[in-house]
């Protein structure tokens, strides 16, 4: 038998089980997804990506409870283009990328030991979450007061709009860091932020001599393009790099989001950084989200704006309900980007083997959710029964607080 005819087979075999199976109720093949469920479709006889369309089983074949058009709420970075400098690289998604996420933005990005994302600022502020290893981070404000801190894995931090900052990689066992950046537009693209470097290969020599008061043979050196990234001096100790300025900034530009105490649950942990708990994030609200498997984030929605997701580690599926009967599902993975727009109604359910965990990241100073299980549990349980015909005793039965994290 030829492999081609063992893969055809192979193929058959798993639309026939899906097929045969309740409808809207048995999963497709995670290997050779078929694009069949509940007795309708057919396999696919034309070009096939076989390991992408493994990736999105429930693309190929959509729950019967899947309807309508809605526009795409996925995208990975994987796809997104990589810029290679010396000392580290970036990649981003835009609306570019995903036309959908009008709110956000998302830039991932690696430097080396010692590696700088050169000094510069942006139109739009920049949240931050730090995806293994350490940097070094400082800013200076509009009263000259500054900030230094070194951040590790799992700590956040927030530069306004229009605060010029730096990032530099340190030493150790990951060779520098990786981070997420989050943006508070769409639009926004890393391409386009204001660099030192640009300003000044593109100023006058004696106007910079005028400005400094230095003579203008004292900018011989300056690059005549930008930097970006590139190799910078080892940093010595925090202490030595915290110049007094007016003074420190009032309000911190990090914050350790893993020694928050989270909400624990049978199902996981939510931890949730806002302005509350993180007073200079005053555009971008977020959760840190771990589910275990089997688990589910419970179906909700939020009252105050998009939802931009980046999932960290393991297996998930999210369905996204818009209204006007229009739902439809997505599986995301490590290094996805996921987004629920406005107000529409959504779960995430863990598929995999291991721990899910993702950051949800929103455009406020406040973190806000409405679960659908509480709003039942606090309306009038005659009128629930009377709209979704339920059993009274379990309708009286609902949990009147939030369980974010649902377990299997």
């Amino acid at each position: 038998m030829t492999n081609l005819s063992r893969r055809g087979l192979i193929a058959a075999a798993a639309g026939t089980a899906l097929a045969a199976g309740p409808a809207g109720a048995q999963a497709p093949s995670p290997a050779t997804p078929v694009p069949e469920r509940g007795g309708k479709g057919a396999d696919i006889l034309g070009p096939k990506n076989g390991p992408r369309e493994a990736e999105d089983p429930y693309t190929v074949a959509p729950p019967t409870t899947d309807h309508g058009t809605m526009p795409n709420l996925k995208w990975s970075f994987a796809d997104s283009h990589m810029r290679l400098e010396t000392g580290g690289w970036a990649r981003q998604t835009t609306t570019r990328e995903l036309p959908i996420s009008k709110a956000m933005a998302g830039v991932n990005m690696r430097l080396k030991a010692n590696a700088v994302r050169e000094m510069h600022w942006h139109k739009e502020a920049e949240w931050a979450y730090m995806i293994k290893g350490r940097a070094r981070i400082t800013a200076v404000d509009q009263d000259g007061r500054t900030f230094a801190d070194d951040v590790g894995e799992g700590d956040l931090w927030y530069f306004p709009s229009g605060i010029p900052h730096s990032i530099q990689g340190l030493e150790g066992p990951e060779d520098g860091c990786e981070f997420l950046l989050v943006f508070d537009d769409g639009g926004f693209s890393e391409d386009s932020t204001f660099l030192i470097t640009d300003w000044l290969a593109h100023t006058p020599r004696d106007v910079l001599a005028k400005n400094f008061g230095l003579p203008e043979n004292a900018f011989d050196g300056i690059p005549e393009k930008e930097l970006y990234i590139f190799p910078g001096p080892k940093p010595g100790p925090l202490a030595d790099d915290k110049l007094g300025g007016a003074g420190p900034v009032p309000k911190a530009f990090s914050h350790k989001m893993l020694a928050q105490e989270p909400i624990r649950t049978k199902g996981g942990t939510v931890r949730i950084t806002d302005s509350s708990n993180f007073p200079a994030s005053l555009t971008i609200a977020a959760a840190l989200v771990e589910i275990e498997p089997g688990g589910m984030r419970e179906l909700h929605w939020h009252p105050n704006g998009d939802e931009w997701q980046y999932y960290l580690s393991g297996k998930g599926r999210m369905t996204v309900f818009g209204s006007e009967s229009k739902a439809r599902t997505f599986d995301y993975q490590a290094g996805d980007v996921g987004y629920v727009p406005f107000a529409m109604g959504h779960y995430i359910e863990n598929t995999g083997t291991e721990t899910l965990t993702f950051l949800e990241m929103f455009k406020s100073p406040r973190y806000a959710d409405v679960s659908l299980t509480q709003w039942m549990a606090l309306t009038p349980h005659a009128l629930v029964q009377a709209h979704t015909k339920m059993d009274r005793a379990q309708i009286d039965g609902l949990p009147t607080q939030k369980h974010p994290v649902v377990p299997g």
